[in-house]
């Protein structure tokens, strides 16, 4: 019985994402075009925008069937029932870059669409972005739902009498290929993103003094590319591989809690309670909907923010009855028992969480609130002050979301175990469909504010859509930290399904032992060197952006006059070139590492590597993205004209505009980089727990 649930609610979930698509590509351009000059204007750059966001994911996909070829041959070979795992692999991997690819061509068509509906009306601009953000969310949550219970079952079909508990390891592959899309989703498209941001506003507005997403600006085609390619295709990604690796991990400790239950429909709806879990969040998610109707412009982010907060209440009704009915009422782990009640709370504890670590992510990135302001307050005595505060804010909004998970972590053990930590992250990731429908609003009305500005709509239509991407940026930054806290506790219930199935026990990975304390250093090391290395690719990225744009301002005649097109194509080429080719070695590092310790120097220090990174990776996340964010969202508050701080082209907004561009790859390459970091290491260790068990750390023999 609990399959067909399970399948039926992942196709509602596609069902929705397939009306809203509908219902955004049925809408002509021309609708809310003044005239038909400016119908093939918006056209025109859309479609240029389009053009740039496919290329790259096309480039870049390539590149990720090499080494879905190369990691595959390694999974086969080395992993126990490594073929079986090969397919899940494969398959987690196809369904997150069809996921990308999907939210990649409804965000390009959704963004003209929002910048052409402005001129009608705010509702129905926001109506157009918030409905291209509900494809992706719906979509991937649906095809994350199906992709799970498809492959379990096909699993049980070409392993007939293998045990429940193996036939869960085996699909950890799915969880495997889904974050290993979203490493170089997330790297790459941060790279992207950020190289061309970074040239835009150096060049743009702080040298040349010309507006933001200009037109005679030689990159803005590619910074608009760049909003897709990141924070579309690399956050849908991410989130995809967070409940597809959270899901995986509760299923894996789960097999064994429940192997003993001899009422076989019972034992097959405690064994599958996980996937239902994260399903019952589709229906909260949908009902949810109802309630988003934005009346005026600042009105807009408390509609977006109410989405999340009905879909969580929601969600934790829903939960109680199924949670009660679907589980057994007691069972043991570890010969320890423990109660359904015990999983509802530990759920409960995951899904607050995640609401309040979004909020507190909002109290420190929005402009409506004191520390955002005081950052803005530092711009006054330029620019090295204003990143001091904000670096400052970032390392002190990293304090709550960690008490947070801590207790989250607490309340999930006291409750059910191991098996608790994973329902917790369940619990956090249980509205991610309402969750990425609001974080790719972001982009999409980003997008919109840029095109009407390039195809010279008027400051009106420029008021609406700034209305719109104002919401959006906060939004976005609650998703950050969304994501964040959700990977934290994947990471934790992935290693705990990890130290479950490589049989170690809490007293074999002290802090006394001096392996695992090596381990402990070696991983709170890696988040360090991972954020250098994506750092100094965007760096260098923006070096190369930075000289072209120079020299396009420089050679061609008439250009800064608005007598000259740009050659927006280089810029283009420039970014997807840079990002491709520095997302290799970040890649390499996060990969091997788990492989190499784990064959050299055995489960144990691995241990310490995982639970190292995972302390230091989160911290490091939070104050991240936070930073960036404040830099971000101050900038915009002194370019509001509130205040004493003069506006667009004053000291204090040039001093923001270097702070907002310093924290561009803190909050959208780094920062968001380093939940794939802690997460992927973490199944990899899972899923090659037999193999490093079978070498048993060759150096420590």
């Amino acid at each position: 019985m609990i399959i067909p649930i399970i399948i039926g609610l992942g196709l509602l979930s596609l069902g929705v994402a397939f009306l809203f698509s509908r219902q955004v590509n049925a809408i002509a351009i021309s609708e809310g075009a003044a005239n038909e000059n400016e119908a093939n204007k918006l056209t025109e750059i859309s479609s240029a925008i389009a053009e740039g966001a496919m290329a790259f994911l096309s480039r870049e996909y390539r590149i990720l069937g090499l080494f879905m070829l190369i990691f595959g041959v390694i999974i086969a070979l080395t992993v126990d029932h490594g073929w079986h795992t090969l397919i899940s692999f494969i398959i987690g991997a196809a369904i997150s870059m069809l996921s990308g690819y999907i939210g990649m061509k409804i965000a390009t068509a959704g963004n003209v669409r929002t910048a052409a509906a402005a001129r009608v009306s705010l509702e129905k601009s926001f109506s157009i972005a918030f409905r291209s953000g509900a494809v992706m969310g719906f979509g991937l949550t649906g095809f994350a739902i199906l992709g799970m219970i498809f492959v379990y079952m096909g699993l049980n079909a070409m392993m007939p009498g293998v045990e429940q508990h193996i036939v869960m390891e085996v699909l950890s592959g799915f969880g495997l290929g889904g974050s290993s899309v979203a490493l170089f989703g997330r790297v790459g498209g941060g790279i992207y993103t950020k190289a061309a941001d970074v040239g835009a506003d150096l060049v743009g507005k702080v040298e040349a003094g010309i507006p933001e997403d200009d037109p005679r600006n030689p990159a803005v085609i590619a910074d608009n590319v760049g909003d897709n390619v990141g924070d579309i295709a690399g956050m849908g990604a991410d989130l995809f591989g967070s409940v597809a690796e959270s899901t995986c991990a509760a299923l894996v400790i789960g097999a064994s809690a429940f192997a003993a239950i001899s009422d076989e429909q019972l034992r097959m709806s405690a064994l599958l309670f996980p996937i239902l879990a994260s399903a019952v969040g589709i229906v909260a998610s949908v009902l949810s909907l109802f309630f988003i109707k934005p009346k005026s412009e600042d009105k807009v982010e408390g509609a977006l923010k109410n989405a999340l907060i009905i879909s969580t209440i929601l969600m934790g009704i829903m939960l109680y009855p199924i949670t009660m009915n679907m589980l057994p009422e007691s069972f043991m782990i570890d010969n320890v028992s423990y109660t359904n009640s015990g999983v509802f709370w530990a759920l409960a504890a995951g899904l607050l969480s995640g609401l309040l670590i979004g909020l507190i992510t909002e109290y420190y990135t929005s402009h409506r609130y004191k520390p955002v302001r005081e950052v803005a307050q530092a711009s006054k005595t330029g620019a090295a002050t204003n990143i001091i505060y904000g670096l400052s804010l970032g390392y002190n909004s990293s304090v709550l979301p960690m008490m947070l998970i801590a207790a989250t972590v607490v309340i999930g053990v006291v409750c059910a175990g191991m098996y608790g930590i994973a329902m917790a992250a369940i619990g956090m990731l249980g509205t991610i469909a309402v969750g990425l429908t609001i974080d790719a609003y972001g982009p999409v009305s980003d997008n919109a504010g840029g095109i009407a500005e390039m195809a010279e709509m008027g400051k009106d239509i420029r008021k609406r859509t700034d209305a719109l991407d104002a919401a959006g940026n906060t939004t976005a930054a609650i998703g950050k930290g969304f994501a964040i806290g959700s990977a934290a506790l994947t990471s934790l219930a992935l290693t705990s399904a990890f130290l479950t199935r490589a049989h170690i026990t809490p007293d074999q990975i002290g802090l006394t032992n001096p392996t695992v304390l090596a381990g402990l250093l070696v991983g709170g090391a890696l988040p360090f060197a991972f954020s250098a290395m994506t750092m100094r690719s965007v760096g260098q990225a923006a070096f190369e952006m930075i000289e072209e744009v120079r020299r396009q301002f420089r050679e061609i005649p008439g250009l800064l006059e608005g007598k000259a097109r740009a050659d927006y194509r280089k810029c283009v080429d420039i970014s997807t070139q840079a990002s491709l080719k520095q997302m290799v070695a970040p890649g390499i590092l996060v990969i091997a590492t788990p492989l190499v310790i784990g064959f050299l120097f055995g489960v144990q220090m691995l241990a310490g590597v995982l639970i190292g990174a995972l302390v230091c990776g989160v911290m490091l996340a939070i104050s991240m993205a936070n930073s960036g964010g404040a830099w971000d969202n101050a900038k915009k508050y002194i370019e509001t004209g509130a205040g004493d701080f003069g506006g667009k082209g004053s000291d204090s907004h040039k001093a923001a505009v270097v702070g907002d561009t310093v924290g561009d790859p803190f909050k959208d390459t780094s920062g968001p980089a380093l939940n794939i970091l802690i997460k992927l290491m973490a199944i990899i260790s899972l899923v090659f727990v037999p193999f490093f068990v079978k070498s048993g750390g060759i150096l420590m023999k």
